[in-house]
């Protein structure tokens, strides 16, 4: 057999711009390829995705239900809309990726109000939240309904066991449900060296959103209803929401790949390792300041802006406030030692020019 496909980019190169640049991990790779061939049922009715429901619930308790979904915005979008009434309202940090990265998808698409908080580090506390917990009988404001928290933030900063389990029981002793944006829960578990449950469904959280992509999978996530009672009718919003997969086997055997053994975890732990390489790296360069604590796979960082436009002609990275000179370094599950190294070099190279 042969094929007209070609490669269209060189292989060694690596970036830290995002860990969405990062390829498929080879054992998801190999998973895709056990999956293929032969016919098996379209829309979820097939045996990989209620193999997968095993295998959540080995992480997130023996009512963990999965619904794979295409990406975190379908799955954040479908999971609140599920906590929500027509009227309903979230409360999120003013940094959260629902607020700042979903290109209004949530109050378009879910016809939700988003209730932000400013926080100094990602981060929601119950008196954070209770500036917005108010108002459940005034038929002027939205009404707040649901919690939502990242984990780990759009800062990199991860919250404790002990910090959630308090959000949780805040919220619902306010009648409100909490639900856990988690694109990058591998590496806050990886950070905190604790089961995923333990500040998952353990420690209330209704609804998860559970990442696989920046973890090594090619594409998907799932939203993990971790209280039955919680939500209503998610096989219809699933659809509503165009994130109903026909070919649903092939997301689904990805998060088998991540999630049977212990492939999340490996890959969380080495981007993790490689984030406090390069912010080891760096504290060392005069005139560069990491802006908050490296807990994760990020390190946010502050440096002349000239230097940063330089330095991305040599590798990718983003701006996180321009105006400020603040940057965002990520690093993936294939981030090599020699590419942080050199990155650090090159660092030192324009910071003398």
């Amino acid at each position: 057999m042969t094929t007209d496909a070609r490669r269209h980019h060189d292989p060694e190169v690596r970036g830290f711009a995002s860990d969405n640049y990062a390829g498929g991990h080879p054992e998801v790779l190999a998973a895709l390829a056990l999956a293929n061939g032969g016919h098996q049922v379209a829309y979820g009715e097939d045996d990989y995705t209620a193999h997968l429901q095993h295998v959540m619930r080995s992480h997130f308790g023996p009512y963990a239900q999965a619904f794979p979904v295409f990406n975190g915005t379908g799955a954040n979008v479908v999971a609140l809309q599920a906590l929500t009434d027509r009227w309903g309202a979230v409360i999120c940090a003013d940094t959260a990726h629902i607020n700042v990265d979903e290109c209004g998808a949530p109050e378009r698409v879910g016809g939700l109000k988003l209730l932000t908080v400013p926080t100094e580090d990602g981060k929601l506390t119950p008196e954070l939240i209770d500036r917005e917990a108010y108002g459940w009988d005034d038929e002027h404001r939205a009404m707040p309904q649901v919690v939502s928290i990242a984990q780990n933030t759009e800062l990199g900063t991860v919250y404790t066991v002990d910090e959630i389990r308090a959000i949780c029981e805040h919220a619902h002793e306010r009648g409100m449900k909490v639900h856990l944006d988690g694109a990058r829960i591998a590496n806050a578990a990886a950070a905190l060296d604790v089961p995923m449950r333990s500040f998952t469904n353990v420690a209330g959280v209704d609804v998860l959103s559970f990442g696989g992509t920046k973890n090594g999978m090619l594409f998907g996530e799932a939203v993990v209803v971790l209280d039955p009672d919680a939500v209503r009718a998610m096989k219809h919003l699933r659809k509503l929401s165009m994130q109903l997969a026909s070919k649903m086997r092939f997301v689904s055997v990805q998060l088998e790949a991540l999630l049977a053994r212990d492939l999340w975890l490996r890959n969380a732990r080495h981007a993790n390792a490689m984030a406090q390489r390069l912010a080891e790296g760096v504290r060392g360069v005069d005139g560069v300041t990491i802006l908050h604590p490296v807990q994760a796979n990020a390190v946010f960082a502050r440096l002349p802006h000239d230097v940063s436009e330089r330095l991305q002609k040599r590798y990718r990275f983003y701006f996180w406030d321009e105006a400020a000179g603040d940057v965002r370094w990520m690093c993936s599950f294939d981030t090599r030692e020699e590419d942080v190294d050199g990155f650090v070099a090159a660092l030192r190279e324009e910071m003398k020019r």
